[in-house]
């Protein structure tokens, strides 16, 4: 058996059922062999977003795994591997490496080495009877604590060196585990979100990787505490929920989220990392902070925290319902929060209503967002959007209300990054309907793609808000726009996505918004990808940016 065979075989025995890669490793064929499938991209960086929104949408609980060549192909990776560290998404990479005897002759670009600040863990497999043994500290480290990408690096001599068969014969998939927190730390949290005269719950993606969903949503039934969602979290908690106040991340928030937090005496953070980033919300002065998470860096990071738990997300929420339960002894807590929510949101809506149904023509991205979600029930769709604008748009107004029925991202945003996740996303939930929304600069980082999803059968749709500019940079680019028109972008999409083998539509009208994504939805469900291009204004006004 050769290093890859048997690598092929672990992989299978973990559980992987693809392999997204490009352009060639020895790994692929044996992966096949093995009765993977791989899907082969057009850019490492797609291929890498393709395995990040796979592991996303199942929670990490089926991984996602790209493999790469030597060179060009492991330093083209490199943006999409940033992503998925600063989210703390969990992918098993599998670059290839130059042979052993000239692996640190310059200028030959060793992906250990490189790699080493974007990864949880990377590995280089130097001896084929190690095999075993890196494998399974890879899955471990994959399916434990703080997610985020490992990889193993395999040069290519050792890649086609021969290994007994009971390397991988004799390999036992990670069994994984968690911890609780503290039962002192646990009681006396609680005392302070029982006595809180205005508390807040902030919850993170370490909600959905710890499968604690419907313990989050208990607890905040139970004490009547309203619920925002950062960026990645968003979906954590069902946004059409009487308690729910929306997102407060990529720099925007939704209005309920903003009055909320504000005015809010104690926060609860859960599953987040409340780190100080241009993608997060600033926690203001003043409040008491209840932090849980399962990374002590995350603990006293960028805030003091007052009371600070150490466990998983599922664990702690369990803990912190049975507290207050015992607490309470039998009586129920009504603060009239719901009430409240509903009113904030309300009069945040009422303000924004104008762009949102707006018949203006070119159309505003604020009409296509508000049209999708009219037409699409949000529990059977997963939707992702892209840098910038498009981004910006969407997060403080999309409702998701399933776990995972939306991926944010941003922490490190290259644009184009959508693309990638949401073919990734397809692959792991056939049955949604899957929808990126992405600008006209994004398209143009990496929207030949889209015919990665044609070639290889993956239906999703790909909705590209068409301004002919870079409109988010007017405020940076105005001297050299006014000279040489530097903003200025264009191109006909809908005319690529057809060029491309897929469906294609160019919309310039509000009334043509839903027919246009009700025919999309149809194709996906025959098994086509489609691509929506909608001519729009150069909008750039954004819910509450930055405001706290």
């Amino acid at each position: 058996m050769k290093v890859v065979d048997a690598l092929a075989e672990i992989m299978k025995r973990e559980g992987v059922e693809f392999l997204s890669t490009y352009p060639t490793t020895p790994v692929i064929d044996a992966a096949a062999a093995a009765g993977i499938r791989p899907v082969l991209c057009r850019q490492e960086r797609v291929g890498v977003g393709i395995a990040d929104g796979f592991s996303r949408t199942t929670n990490g609980r089926r991984l996602g795994v790209f493999a790469m060549q030597y060179g060009p192909g492991a330093e083209n990776a490199s943006p999409g591997v940033a992503t998925a560290y600063s989210d703390s998404v969990p992918i098993l990479v599998l670059p290839l490496g130059h042979q052993r005897d000239r692996a640190q002759v310059f200028p030959l670009f060793s992906s250990a080495r490189t790699y080493a600040s974007v990864t949880k863990w990377v590995e280089t497999l130097n001896q084929p009877g190690e095999l075993g043994e890196v494998m399974r500290r890879a899955f471990n480290l994959l399916r434990m604590g703080r997610p985020g990408p490992v990889m193993v690096e395999i040069p290519a001599d050792v890649a086609l060196a021969d290994v007994a068969d009971q390397i991988a014969l004799q390999y036992r998939p990670v069994k994984a585990t968690s911890p609780a927190g503290n039962a002192r730390d646990i009681e006396a949290a609680t005392r302070v979100l029982l006595q809180a005269k205005a508390p807040v719950i902030h919850a993170g993606q370490g909600v959905m990787y710890a499968e604690a969903c419907p313990e989050l949503l208990e607890l905040a039934e139970l004490l009547q505490i309203p619920v925002m969602t950062t960026l990645e979290g968003k979906s954590a908690f069902p946004e059409d929920h009487p308690l729910a106040l929306g997102t407060a991340g990529g720099g925007v928030m939704s209005g309920p989220s903003y009055h909320f937090l504000s005015r809010a005496d104690v926060v609860l953070g859960i599953g987040c990392s409340f780190t100080k980033h241009g993608m997060a919300s600033n926690i203001p002065a003043g409040k008491t902070i209840i932090h849980a998470t399962n990374d002590e860096r995350d603990l006293n990071k960028n805030y003091a925290t007052d009371h600070p738990i150490l466990g998983d997300a599922k664990a702690v929420l369990r803990q912190l319902v049975d507290a207050a339960r015992d607490l309470l002894r039998g009586r129920s807590r009504d603060g009239g929060a719901a009430g409240e929510v509903r009113q904030a949101r309300e009069t945040w809506l009422a303000e924004w209503m104008p762009k949102l149904t707006s018949n203006e023509v070119p159309i505003t991205p604020y009409r296509v967002i508000w049209d999708f979600m009219q037409a699409i029930e949000s529990r059977d769709a997963i939707v992702t959007h892209d840098s910038g604008s498009p981004r910006n748009q969407l997060v403080p107004f999309y409702r998701a209300a399933a776990p995972r029925g939306y991926m944010g991202w941003g922490k490190s945003h290259a644009l184009g990054t959508g693309l990638g996740l949401i073919m990734g996303a397809k692959l792991a939930a056939p049955d949604k309907f899957c929808v990126n929304f992405m600008g006209d600069a994004a398209f143009g980082m990496t929207g030949l793609d889209f015919e990665t999803a044609v070639r290889c059968s993956i239906p999703i749709t790909t909705i590209v808000l068409n301004n002919s500019a870079m409109a988010i940079e007017r405020h940076a680019l105005v001297v050299s726009h006014d000279r040489y028109r530097t903003r200025d972008i264009g191109g006909n999409y809908a005319d690529l996505g057809r060029a491309m083998g897929g469906q294609a539509e160019r919309v310039t009208k509000p009334a043509d918004i839903i027919p246009a994504l009700e025919r999309a939805r149809k194709a996906n469900q025959d098994g086509q990808a489609v691509l929506l291009e909608f001519i729009t204004s150069e909008e750039i006004a954004f819910s509450h940016r930055r405001a706290l």
